[in-house]
């Protein structure tokens, strides 16, 4: 494995890391340990978007390659 492809690895696995926290904030909302209005819930949402948007660009990324 090259320096490139542990960089894309590392990125795809902490890319979903956050997606998998982001998750995890958000359900606890949902399962009711928590207010509709609350930091955990924004954080949950920015978690989830970086995630997202991070794994999206990396996939991405790795089809003009």
């Amino acid at each position: 494995m090259n320096g490139r492809q542990a960089h894309r690895t590392g990125t795809l696995f902490f890319s979903l890391a956050m997606i998998v926290i982001g998750l995890a904030l958000i359900g606890q909302i949902v399962g009711g340990t928590g207010s509709v209005i609350s930091p955990r819930l924004l954080l949950g949402i920015l978690f989830l978007a970086a995630g997202i948007g991070r794994t999206y660009i990396e996939v991405r990324r790795g089809r003009d390659r």
